[in-house]
C-alpha cells in the first residue's frame, strides 16, 4: 500500500489517539480526571485555524460505541451495593427523570424563545439522564466515597434506558402532534422495561452456556466483546431500551464470571477491556470538546450574547432541577428503606444528598440524543429549534461535566467527605478469611497424610505469615508485626529470584537460544507470579 492510499479519516483517527494518550498523560500529572481534560481539550483545539472537523455522529455513539461501555460497567458493577441502593436507584434513575422532563418542560416555555410544552419536554428528555459514561470514567477519580460513586454509577446506568425512553415518547408527540393516553404510555413503557430486560437476561445465560465449553482466552475474549452488541441490537430489533438490556446482560456475567472464564481469559481480557474502556472514552470526550464550532455553526438568527445567556440559563436550571430532588428524594429513600426494608439506610445526610445532587454530570450521550433529533417533521417542515437544543445541550455537558467536575475535589474537602477506608478494611477482612479457610485445608491434608510433612510445613509457615500481614494491617498489634516482617523480606527475596529467572530468560532471547513463543510463555509465567504477589500495603 502507498502512502497515498491511507485515508483522510485514517489519519485523524490516529491523531485524535495520539491526542488521547497525550492528554490523558498531562490529566494525570495535574491531577485532572482524564474526561474533564479531554473535553477541555478537544475545546481549545477546535478553535484552532485548519483543524479537522470531527462530527460526532450519533448512530456511530449509540450504536457502535455504547454498548461495550455500557457492558463494561455493568459487569464490574457491585450486585451487592446495587441491591441495598435500589431504592435510591428507582428514585434517582425514574422519579428524577420525569421530573427533569416535565421541570424543564415547564420552565423553558417561559424563559426559551420558540418553545412550547411539547419541545420543553423534547429538550428535558434529552438532557434528564445522567450519562454512564462520564459517571464511570470520571466518578472515581474525582474522590468521591466508594458508596457515592457506586450509587452515581448504578443511576447512570438505568437513567441511561429511562431517558432514552422518555425520548422516544416525547419525540412521537412533537412528530404525531398526538399526546398518548395514560394507560398506553404505562403498557408501553412496561413493555420497553421488562422486555429489555428479558432479552439481556437471555443472551447473557445463552453466552454463559456457550462459555463454559471454552477454554481459549482469545476466543473468550472476542466472545465477550460481541455479547454486548448481540443484546443491544436484539432488544432495539424488538423495540425496547438495548441499554437496559445490555445492562441486564452486563450485571449477570459479571456476577458469574468467575464461574465460566479460564484464568487465562480473566487476565487477558481484563487488560483488553480496560484498554478498550480507555480508548473509546477518550476518543468520546475529546471528539465531544471538538463539536462546539460546528454546532454553532448551525445556529442562526440569534447572537452569541444571547446564546451564552440561554445556556448558562438552562443549565443552571438542569442542575437547580437535581438539587431540588435529591434532598426530598434522599429522605423519601431513607423512610423506606426503614419502614419497608427494616433497615438502617447507609447514604443518608445532608452533605451526601448535596455531593450526589452536584455530581449529576452529562456527556456524549446526551449530545448524541439531541443529534438524532430529525431534521424535518414528516411534512417536510424543519424540525422546530433542534440546532438550538443541540446548543443547549452542549452547555450543560459543559457545565455538568466539566465547570462541576472541577469543583468536586474541592467541594469534597470543604464537606469533609473524601473517599473513606471501606473498601480497604473489606479487603484485609477477606484476605483473613482466605487465609484461615486456607490454613483449615491444611490441616485436613495434615491428618489424611496426602503430602509430605516437610511440604505441608513450608505452606503452612506461607500462610501463617499471610494471616499474621493481614491481621498487621487491621490491628497493629506487635506480633503480628513480626510476622509481617518475615513475610516482607520473604517477598523481597522470592522477587528478586524471579528477577533473576526474568534476567536470564531474556539473555537466553537474546542469544538466540530460545524462540520468542517460548520466551513469551514462560515471561507470562513469571508475570502470574509477580501479579499474584503484588499485594498492597
Amino acid at each position: 500500500m502507498q502512502p497515498a492510499d491511507i485515508s483522510h479519516v485514517e489519519i485523524v483517527l490516529l491523531l485524535l489517539l495520539v491526542l488521547v494518550a497525550a492528554l490523558a498523560l498531562f490529566a494525570s500529572r495535574v491531577h485532572i480526571a482524564y474526561p474533564i481534560m479531554l473535553v477541555l481539550g478537544g475545546l481549545v483545539l477546535s478553535f484552532f485555524p485548519h483543524i479537522p472537523r470531527v462530527s460526532l455522529d450519533p448512530n456511530v455513539v449509540i450504536y457502535v460505541i455504547l454498548p461495550p461501555l455500557l457492558f463494561s460497567a455493568a459487569f464490574h458493577t457491585s450486585w451487592r451495593d446495587f441491591v441495598n441502593n435500589i431504592v435510591s436507584i428507582v428514585l434517582l434513575a425514574f422519579g428524577l427523570v420525569g421530573f427533569t422532563i416535565y421541570g424543564v418542560a415547564a420552565t423553558t416555555r417561559y424563559l426559551l424563545p420558540g418553545f412550547d410544552w411539547k419541545l420543553g419536554l423534547v429538550l428535558g428528555s434529552v438532557v434528564a439522564a445522567t450519562d454512564a459514561i462520564a459517571a464511570t470514567a470520571t466518578a472515581k477519580r474525582l474522590g468521591l466515597p466508594r458508596g457515592i460513586t457506586d450509587l452515581l454509577d448504578a443511576e447512570s446506568l438505568v437513567n441511561d434506558g429511562s431517558g432514552l425512553v422518555a425520548l422516544k415518547f416525547t419525540l412521537a408527540m412533537v412528530i404525531s402532534g398526538v399526546t398518548p393516553s395514560i394507560s398506553e404510555g404505562v403498557g408501553t413503557l412496561i413493555y420497553l422495561i421488562f422486555a429489555a430486560v428479558a432479552i439481556g437476561l437471555v443472551v447473557a445465560v445463552i453466552m454463559h452456556q456457550v462459555q463454559k465449553g471454552i477454554d481459549d482466552a482469545p476466543i473468550e475474549t472476542t466472545l465477550s466483546l460481541v455479547t454486548p452488541y448481540i443484546a443491544y441490537l436484539a432488544a432495539e430489533y424488538a423495540h425496547c431500551s438495548g441499554v437496559l438490556a445490555t445492562l441486564a446482560c452486563g450485571i449477570f456475567l459479571g456476577r458469574r464470571s468467575s464461574g465460566f472464564y479460564s484464568l487465562h481469559a480473566r487476565i487477558e481480557a481484563s487488560a483488553f477491556w480496560r484498554t478498550l474502556d480507555f480508548m473509546l472514552n477518550g476518543l468520546v470526550f475529546l471528539v465531544l470538546g471538538l463539536q462546539l464550532p460546528a454546532i454553532l455553526s448551525d445556529i442562526h438568527g440569534i447572537g452569541l450574547p444571547n446564546l451564552i445567556r440561554y445556556g448558562a440559563l438552562f443549565s443552571a436550571i438542569v442542575i437547580a432541577l437535581r438539587l431540588l430532588w435529591v434532598f426530598p428524594g434522599s429522605w423519601i429513600s431513607a423512610q423506606i428503606q426503614r419502614r419497608l426494608l427494616r433497615r438502617e439506610p447507609e447514604l443518608n445526610s445532608p452533605r451526601t444528598a448535596f455531593l450526589v445532587g452536584w455530581a449529576g454530570m452529562r456527556g456524549v450521550l446526551a449530545l448524541a440524543a439531541a443529534l438524532s433529533l430529525p431534521e424535518h417533521l414528516p411534512n417536510g417542515a424543519p424540525f422546530p429549534q433542534r440546532n438550538l437544543i443541540i446548543f443547549l445541550t452542549f452547555c450543560v455537558i459543559f457545565a455538568t461535566l466539566v465547570l462541576q467536575g472541577l469543583s468536586m475535589p474541592a467541594l469534597i474537602r470543604k464537606l469533609g467527605m473524601a473517599a473513606g477506608a471501606s473498601g480497604r478494611d473489606e479487603e484485609i477482612w477477606a484476605r483473613r478469611e482466605m487465609a484461615v479457610a486456607a490454613r483449615k485445608r491444611l490441616q485436613e491434608l495434615r491428618r489424611q497424610g496426602i503430602a509430605a510433612a516437610d511440604i505441608l510445613d513450608q505452606m503452612e509457615a506461607y500462610y501463617r505469615r499471610r494471616l499474621a500481614r493481614a491481621n498487621h494491617a487491621a490491628s497493629g498489634d506487635q506480633d503480628a508485626a513480626l510476622e509481617h516482617q518475615e513475610f516482607e523480606q520473604q517477598r523481597a527475596v522470592a522477587q528478586q529470584l524471579r528477577d533473576a529467572e526474568r534476567a536470564a530468560l531474556l539473555s537466553l532471547r537474546n542469544n538466540r537460544r530460545i524462540h520468542d513463543e517460548v520466551r513469551r510463555a514462560l515471561e507470562y509465567e513469571l508475570d502470574l507470579l509477580d501479579a499474584r504477589f503484588a499485594e498492597s500495603d
